[in-house]
């Protein structure tokens, strides 16, 4: 009897620490700032650096990544519930690595692009998210450092437009 007793107490112990794990577990949107099904509109994300073309590829960048994501709906200014808009502010280039034989010419470098993103709810006019933002892409230098930095253009925009959609639809971690 103390056997098949001991035999319960061990499963219901094990069920028990089973469900714990799922506790804390959310389906759908986490952040509760913004809730699933709103509409957001993007503004425009003003360059404030003096690299040309930030702003049109962090712009469609953003809606991309809204449209894939999902969790909200893209709208225009009209019938939006979130406006969020956007500065550019630093786009940054720093030396990773040297060519073997010439120290002084660089191979691969980092490039950062900082953005400061604010979150608006448009009927109340209350701030949801004011936040800098920062992504980073690795670019190996070919022939020339402006196609380096095209081709590093989409990849960084997309990189910073993940960041954002995940901070809306996510909240800050």
């Amino acid at each position: 009897m103390t056997r098949l007793a001991s035999s319960w107490f061990v499963l219901f112990f094990a069920l028990l620490l089973l469900a714990s794990g799922c506790a804390n577990y959310r389906i759908g949107v986490a952040n509760s700032l913004i809730p699933a099904g709103y509409s957001i509109q993007v503004g425009l994300f003003q360059n404030a650096t003096p690299q040309p073309g930030l702003s049109e590829s962090v712009n469609g960048a953003i809606r991309r990544e809204f449209h894939r994501d999902g969790t909200f709906k893209l709208a225009d200014a009209d019938d939006c519930d979130v406006l969020l808009t956007g500065k550019i502010t630093s786009y940054r280039r720093s030396p990773v690595s040297f060519r073997p034989k010439d120290t002084l010419s660089v191979r691969d470098f980092v490039v950062e692009l900082s953005t400061h993103v604010k979150a608006t709810e448009k009927p109340s006019g209350k701030l949801l998210v004011d936040r800098l933002v920062t992504s980073r892409t690795t670019v190996r230098l070919g022939d020339d450092l402006a196609s380096a930095e095209r081709q590093a253009l989409p990849l960084l925009s997309s990189d910073l437009s993940k960041r954002i959609v995940a901070l809306l639809a996510e909240g800050g971690w």
